[in-house]
């Protein structure tokens, strides 16, 4: 049997994807005041854009409960006795913890490991991607497991946005907060470090700041996985990509967009990129 793979929406993979690769994916929930919507799911990219900026308060959000991730469980074992379930970090996010809950709900015997991964957005879809393309090629879950431990102290994730106010407000500002109260139209750059988000450095203007976000990445010379995404830009998304394709090849790059979840902390300004390093 196949090892079936699950994640959460915050992965940020593309649907076209997730369905090829056969991942499942359990959303998290998007709350604008009494509205509550499933990311993803009954709130698109767009649409969360939109009310984003349009809203006069700026949404909350919430992990899947475990109920939810006891039904994705189920249905799976029904056509394998292996899970891998990889999700964000549980610094930034209770889904880890409803994972386990759900594990232990089960009423089907089936084995399930439960991955924290440390990171989130494209850092942890390119793991989810990874365990998704060896469960495919035959590889058991123990292998898997292995797999994906020693993949995610290779995995970087970087990011400029236009602005701290969404992390800040949010929650989930961790050691950037040193970067609040930047001068006008500096952008932040961000990375993930030890499963929260943390400062990097300051740059004037957003061209300024995608050239040193490319620069970032080229500190790395031997890319195994990559993968960018953009909130609103997508030309900078485009533009990325090109600027990038000396250290790996544009059409082996997966392109996303940031969804509900980690646009409400990101921010319509958001542009990141995650890789993978070979393991040498």
């Amino acid at each position: 049997m196949v090892v079936k793979v699950v994640t959460d929406s915050t992965s940020d993979i593309p649907a076209e994807v997730a369905r090829e690769l056969e991942i499942a994916v359990v959303p998290l929930y998007i709350h604008f005041g009494n509205e509550v919507y499933q990311d993803g799911v009954d709130l698109n990219a767009d649409e969360f854009f939109h009310k984003l900026v349009t809203e006069p308060q700026l949404p909350k959000t919430s992990a899947p409960s475990a109920g939810a991730f006891i039904e994705t469980y189920e249905r799976l074992a029904a056509e394998t006795d292996e899970i891998i379930s990889i999700h964000i970090s549980t610094k930034l996010s209770a889904t880890y913890n409803a994972a386990l809950l759900g594990k232990g709900g089960m009423k089907t015997r089936c084995r399930v490991e439960v991955i924290d991964t440390l990171s989130a957005s494209i850092g942890l879809g390119l793991l989810a991607i990874a365990a998704a393309k060896a469960a495919l090629a035959g590889a058991n879950l123990d292998k898997i497991t292995a797999m994906i431990s020693q993949a995610i102290p290779r995995t970087h994730y970087f990011g400029m946005v236009d602005t701290l106010e969404y992390l800040y407000k949010g929650g989930r500002i961790g050691k950037a907060q040193a970067f609040l109260g930047s001068m006008l139209n500096i952008k932040p750059l961000l990375t993930l470090r030890d499963g929260e988000a943390y400062p990097l450095e300051r740059v004037r203007g957003r061209p300024k700041a995608l050239a040193r976000l490319c620069e970032l990445v080229e500190k790395f010379h031997h890319i195994k996985e990559m993968a960018i995404a953009h909130a609103i830009t997508p030309e900078e998304l485009e533009a990325l990509a090109i600027r990038l394709a000396p250290l790996f090849p544009a059409d082996q790059t997966y392109k996303s967009r940031c969804g509900a979840t980690i646009g409400t902390y990101l921010g319509p300004g958001a542009l990141t990129v995650a890789l993978i390093e070979e393991e040498i």
